[in-house]
């Protein structure tokens, strides 16, 4: 049952030589603005007096983790559209299993910890400045990247248990779970319900952690002035939206069975790609206080 296959070849978005040129471009744009957006972000956080609240604390490494979840993927799918050949190696193809799921897992922490910082700030604003200290922020963080660590190995040890004796090809642009036991020659199940329930179990979980954040934060606003719900949810607009460009597609992706890879791919395009590269535009955009302080940046 020992794995000989020692290489992976990816099949990419896709095999026109045509779409390949325009999605090297188009990607590459998205890539550098995902870089330079969430580094400005951090920057601008780290170097400003006046966001020093928890709520930037969290957007700081929030930014801090797209880049490092899209540095995984896109550099490598960016210079495959240059090659025929889309080759990675075995054991290149397990460590960006590891870090994909590692940085992705994380994010929905952080993101559920932010939703807990807005619902303290909107319903308990006395208690605000006791309940998230420094301490408690630092250590929601470091919670956050140690349940991304321990869900990722998990996966990442249930993947590299499998034989895999051919074929190689993988229908994706990065190396993921589902595409991983559809090639592995040997009867993937129990490993495939583990790995849905794995994902399943904190994806949901942390889904409706923000979903009962944000029905307290609606009723709780019931009894304030116009103006204090829209400065309320002004703040937590951004927040959402982030959540249900990132969440949706994970959603769809890790809670059902795969069953169409091509259709997975085009999804996964969401929120490797676009969604790290729209938060730092979403943030930015909405934020008084973040365009301020990079205007005193600038």
């Amino acid at each position: 049952n020992a794995s000989s296959v020692k290489e992976f070849i990816l099949l990419g978005l896709s095999e026109n030589q045509g779409v390949q040129k325009v999605f090297f471009v188009m990607f590459l744009f998205f890539y550098m603005i995902i870089v330079a957006g969430n580094l400005l972000i951090v920057v601008t956080v780290i170097s400003s007096q006046c966001l020093n609240s928890p709520m930037y604390f969290f957007l700081c490494y929030l930014s801090f983790v797209d880049i490092c979840y899209s540095s995984v993927t896109a550099p490598k799918m960016i210079a495959d559209f240059l090659v025929e050949k889309k080759t990675i190696s075995f054991v290149g193809c397990i460590a960006q299993l590891f870090g994909v799921h590692f940085f992705a897992c994380t994010e929905i922490f952080i993101l559920t910890v932010m939703a807990y910082d807005r619902y303290i700030a909107i319903c308990r604003p006395l208690h605000y400045t006791t309940l998230m200290t420094k301490r408690v922020c630092g250590r929601m963080v470091i919670g956050s990247w140690v349940g991304g660590f321990v869900h990722s190995t998990v996966q990442t040890l249930l993947t590299t248990q499998l034989p895999f004796c051919g074929p190689n090809k993988i229908d994706h642009y990065f190396c993921d779970v589902h595409p991983l036991l559809n090639l592995a020659c040997t009867n993937t199940y129990a490993v495939g319900i583990i790995v849905v329930a794995n994902s399943g179990m904190i994806t949901l979980s942390c889904f409706f952690i923000l979903v009962m954040s944000y029905i307290v934060i609606l009723v709780s606003l019931k009894s304030q002035t116009y103006e204090g719900r829209y400065k309320a949810l002004s703040t937590c607009g951004s927040h959402i939206t982030v959540v249900i460009l990132f969440f949706g597609p994970c959603t769809f992706i890790y809670i059902r069975p795969s069953s169409n890879m091509s259709e997975d791919k085009n999804v996964a395009v969401f929120y490797t790609v676009i969604t790290p590269m729209l938060n730092p535009i979403i943030y930015a955009l909405r934020n008084e206080e973040v365009k301020s302080a990079m205007r005193k940046l600038w």
